[in-house]
């Protein structure tokens, strides 16, 4: 057996902090697409949404930095945990991790930074109240506002992943150039072991 591990937002966009715009659906479509041509060797896991398990849904856009002061590294751990189970009692030939690039969570080389001493915490309250275009304009002024930066290093849960499964492959989903994280995915999908 061998073994695709998803963030679940690259499959299920509905769990994308603000809800998901065209290209988590397109994103979604492109992926179960992918899979759908899989042979019968490989299993797909998608873990639970680090974010969505310690805030809910929806959310306000936030930083590593921000998701470490509200507790995410135990959160993480859990899931890591589940990974590991998993990873433990079915001994896969070939794990591959897709992340997605800027998560603060899922981020696999590239992860959002900010000082999280200025961040409106209170934000995550009235976030949740705010229809979809409010929530999808407020997170642009949030982002603006924040000052988040886009930093070379992994997100919390795949700094966890990386240490615990360095044997694994670690890929990058962005999906601002979705054709070309496809053809990553589908090329490392394709080697041998």
């Amino acid at each position: 057996m061998k073994l695709l591990i998803l963030a679940p937002c690259l499959l299920s966009p509905f769990y994308v902090y603000r809800g998901p715009k065209e290209k988590e659906y397109k994103t979604a479509k492109l992926l179960r697409e992918l899979i759908g041509e899989l042979g019968d060797e490989w299993q797909v896991l998608v873990y639970p949404c680090p974010e969505f398990e310690l805030i809910g849904w929806p959310r306000t856009p936030a930083s590593r930095e921000v998701y470490e002061r509200l507790g995410m590294r135990e959160r993480a751990k859990v899931i890591a945990d589940f990974i590991g189970r998993v990873l433990t009692e079915e001994k896969p030939e070939k794990v591959i991790f897709v992340g997605v690039k800027g998560s603060p969570t899922c981020g696999v080389f590239h992860t959002s930074s900010s000082d999280p001493e200025g961040y409106p915490y209170r934000a995550m309250q009235e976030f949740f109240y705010l229809s979809k275009d409010e929530r999808i304009k407020r997170s642009k002024e949030l982002v603006e506002e924040q000052n988040f930066k886009l930093v070379k290093m992994p997100g919390i849960l795949f700094e966890i992943l990386m240490a615990r499964f360095p044997e694994g492959v670690y890929i990058e989903f962005d999906k601002e150039d979705i054709e070309e994280s496809l053809e990553r995915l589908r090329e490392t999908l394709s080697k041998r072991s």
